[in-house]
């Protein structure tokens, strides 16, 4: 007779995500660069946020479209200077 035998793994809970500081001084309608890796850059600006700043919404230029970017991806949101 076989036996079913469950995987052991161990379950990790979500944790909470938590924006970089100064994502949380980012407004609608503000010029941004994105700093997306090493060397790769886009620029736009914000369009929309969640209550949290955890997320954000950026109108690429040149239209080029939204890119939606979390906290954990690993970004760099930056506000352009004027």
């Amino acid at each position: 007779m076989t036996r079913k035998v469950m995987s052991r793994r161990t379950e990790t809970t979500l944790q909470a995500a938590h924006p970089a500081p100064h994502w949380h001084d980012l407004r609608r309608g503000e010029r941004v660069r994105v700093l997306l890796s090493k060397g790769f850059e886009e620029s736009g600006s914000i369009f929309d946020l969640t209550r949290d700043h955890a997320s954000v919404w950026v109108d690429l230029d040149a239209g080029r479209g939204r890119i939606l970017l979390h906290c954990t991806d690993g970004v760099e949101i930056l506000a352009e200077q004027a």
